[in-house]
């Protein structure tokens, strides 16, 4: 039977793609900020967008040019929460809120989730979801 192992730290590669200057590598973000980032980079990422992964991502982009009303909301919230327990396994959910801001044309989302095999407490993600016109 094979060892389940539990990783401790989660690291990845820094979108801004800057060096390091003092080992002229990339800059890393780790941990809770990895997490964060690849939660909303999954999100916002259409699937087909991504070389060589084209069923990574979500629909949320195609959805936010709908007419914003509750039931949209609710759609929104079922892509994101398929997205993210289909592509991120280090995370459990624990909620998932969109919640639309008519006056601004936007939803706002609220994520709490656990971390998958660290004792750290519930983490808390929040973004805004905009059609870019």
């Amino acid at each position: 039977m094979p060892v389940e192992r539990v990783s401790k730290s989660f690291k990845d590669i820094s979108m801004s793609l800057k060096i390091n200057p003092l080992n002229y590598d990339l800059i890393a973000v780790k941990d809770v900020t990895a997490i964060n980032r690849s939660i909303r980079n999954l999100v916002l990422t259409s699937p087909g967008e991504r070389p060589f992964s084209p069923n990574l991502g979500s629909e949320v982009s195609r959805s936010l040019f709908e007419n914003m009303d509750p039931a949209y909301a609710d759609l929104i919230r079922d892509q994101i929460k398929e997205t993210i327990e289909r592509f991120e396994p280090r995370v459990r959910l624990q909620s998932l809120n969109v919640i639309p801001n008519y006056d601004n044309n936007e939803y706002s989302v609220n994520i709490s989730y656990l971390v998958v095999g660290v004792d750290v407490p519930p983490q808390k993600l929040n973004f805004v979801l905009q059609s870019t016109r």
